[in-house]
């Protein structure tokens, strides 16, 4: 049964016509994590009992007629993504055995759409970190080469679905851990505008920055994925309203093209950024100008000083999170405490990881007294002048196409002793998420037979835009249909 290699759509269809049932094809991908993931590490979980369960309760909504175009289609969740009775760890000691009593409102919305979910992909402790070397559960791999890094924080959800040992999955993307993670494995990631997706169930690493998406094969199956899990939340106070507007539609057709102007941020591509990389694409830029597109030199000024401010703004919010963790309520709890303090210390001594606890004393230093106004106000001011930044660029042109990284996959060890040059691979992506906009990664080639990714950015809840000029792009090419040889099998 070859349907590895088939998009979310296509899989859609096979269910559709009877061609295979949902529980067939749960036990294909179960089979094909149990072959294929001992090389890449790509999950922490799998529930094949509940994964079942849920496939026969699909089958019977096939059945009965009352399918959508996801139900019976299997999912693997971030392990961030609380799962009622299934493990959530944050790829932490801290959460090592811990089981949440409810959904996430992303899992409750994809249960209610008939989706399967195989289990839980392997992250960055947390979701702090761009390589997926930080998880207590060891390093997950790159599937196009082995002795590389899948990206992060969502590096397991990338390395699982770019082998194809599952058709779609989610991720968060805090400063670019959707896209960058897409990027490094030659798939399509979407980051939403921030609130159009409930945070709710979905553990805490920056609370302003944190947004959940899919990470896919292509633009077509990132929006299948959206429009399910989009939509305000009451259980989540910062989600919006106007993402509750119409289903997200591909209506974008070649003739309305020469409408829309893209605009190329000079900064975005100087010495940080490949010459290869560079090359690949601009070259992508043809193929868009080909089907009308007009494009457009821009200014992003004060680019140099997003990592900064997004790191001190990001740890300051960690710190505040994490605190919760504390060996009282739930989680991770030393043994024999000589007393509260004890307590305290030697359990979050224990449970959390060194990048964790470097980002916890990092936010706690710039949020102290003294220290306040001099990091984390100042940090919060350029944010604000990077969103104005980006609000005066869409006064002149309609969307930015920016590159995702500022190189391919790197080595896995190769960035972990040096953390500036580990947050410089964030560069890219960071400035999207200060500022709350729409953006997507999508695969536009390949350098030194590694993918390389191109993102396309949108003003405030432009998604069905965005992913409409990725669909046209993907129609045009075939990236986003490559499988990593060693994993293009049966």
């Amino acid at each position: 049964m070859d349907i590895y290699n088939k998009s979310v759509v296509e899989l859609s269809k096979l269910l559709n016509k009877k061609k295979v049932s949902s529980l067939e094809m749960t036990d294909y991908f179960i089979n094909r994590i149990k072959s294929f993931d001992s090389k890449l590490n790509s999950f922490i979980t799998i529930d094949e009992d509940h994964a079942r369960k849920q496939a026969k309760i699909a089958d019977e909504l096939i059945a009965n007629n009352k399918n959508n175009l996801l139900t019976g289609i299997p999912i693997a969740h971030k392990d961030l993504f609380s799962t009622k009775g299934m493990l959530t760890t944050c790829a932490s000691k801290m959460l090592e055995n811990y089981t949440p009593p409810f959904d996430a409102t992303i899992v409750n919305k994809l249960n209610e759409a008939g989706m399967v979910n195989i289990g839980k992909t392997n992250m960055d402790e947390f979701a702090m970190g761009s390589s997926n070397e930080s998880s207590y559960f060891g390093v997950v791999k790159n599937p196009w080469d082995l002795k590389k890094v899948p990206g992060g924080s969502s590096g397991g959800s990338a390395s699982a679905v770019a082998a194809r040992l599952i058709p779609i999955a989610t991720g968060s993307d805090t400063g670019g851990s959707i896209r960058q993670p897409a990027s490094f494995c030659g798939l399509t990631g979407l980051k939403p505008t921030y609130g159009s997706v409930s945070r709710y169930g979905m553990i805490a690493y920056a609370s302003s920055l944190d947004q959940g998406g899919p990470i896919a094969t292509s633009a077509e199956d990132c929006a299948l994925l959206f429009n399910k899990i989009k939509g305000y939340d009451k259980n989540d106070p910062t989600s919006n309203f106007n993402t509750d507007q119409d289903e997200v539609k591909l209506a974008l057709k070649k003739q309305d093209t020469k409408n829309i102007t893209i605009g190329i941020p000079k900064e975005y591509f100087s010495k940080d950024l490949d010459r290869n990389i560079s090359d690949i694409i601009y070259q992508s830029i043809e193929v868009f100008k080909k089907l009308g597109f007009n494009f457009k030199e821009i200014s992003l000024p004060d680019h140099d000083y997003t990592i900064p401010a997004y790191y001190i703004i990001a740890s300051a919010e960690a710190s505040s999170n994490l605190s919760r963790y504390d060996g009282v309520k739930f989680g991770h709890r030393c043994d024999k405490p000589k007393n509260l303090e004890d307590l305290y210390l030697r359990t979050r001594k224990e449970g959390f990881g060194k990048e964790v606890k470097k980002r916890i004393m990092i936010g706690a230093y710039a949020l102290s007294s003294g220290y306040y106004d001099e990091y984390y106000m100042k940090a919060l001011k350029i944010r604000r002048i990077i969103r104005d930044n980006f609000i005066n660029a869409f006064k002149d042109v309609d969307y930015i196409f920016a590159p995702t990284c500022p190189s391919t996959a790197f080595d896995l060890g190769e960035k972990s002793s040096d953390a500036l040059e580990m947050y410089l691979s964030d560069i890219y992506t960071t400035p999207v998420n200060l500022a709350g906009l729409p953006a997507i990664s999508i695969p536009v080639g390949f350098s030194n037979n590694m993918p390389v990714g191109m993102q396309i950015i949108g003003n405030y809840f432009t998604e069905a835009n965005i992913l409409s000029i990725a669909h046209l792009f993907q129609e045009e090419t075939g990236w986003h249909n490559r499988i990593p040889e060693d994993f293009d099998h049966e």
